[in-house]
């Protein structure tokens, strides 16, 4: 294989990127806090975002404590099979969901938290199937 092959990336670059994304928009963190927080810049955690460069082993490990996960939460599944993560990343694809989360998560008072959590799952069960 040329060197040049060696430096392509690839569907698992990308996928990698992916997930670091949208889990740092879980945690409400922006590309620069988690660039400073690595020591790259924000248009590297971009590129790694995007899959256009590869994220090294020990930086991987890095980006998966920062963000509170195991590594293996940022690699993609096996072949054939599905990860309970994988199905809950997917429900943080929605600019909605990610809102209602960090304005859920700013509500202090335990019983106003259980409370807002009941009136969303009534609303969830009124909803035509």
């Amino acid at each position: 294989m040329t060197a040049s092959k060696n430096k392509q990336t690839t569907t698992t670059d990308h996928s990698i990127g992916s997930r670091i994304a949208e889990l740092r928009l879980a945690k409400g963190l922006s590309q620069a806090a988690l660039g400073q927080a690595i020591g790259v810049s924000f248009q590297q955690v971009q590129k790694y975002e995007r899959g256009l460069n590869r994220v090294g082993a020990a930086r991987l490990q890095s980006i998966a404590g920062l963000l509170n996960v195991p590594v293996s939460t940022l690699l993609p599944a096996q072949a054939g099979g599905v990860r309970e993560e994988d199905t809950n990343l997917s429900l943080l694809r929605a600019p909605e969901a990610l809102e209602l989360i960090q304005v859920f998560s700013s509500i202090t008072d335990e019983q106003l938290r259980y409370d807002v959590l009941s009136i969303v799952k009534s609303a969830a069960r009124l909803q035509p199937r």
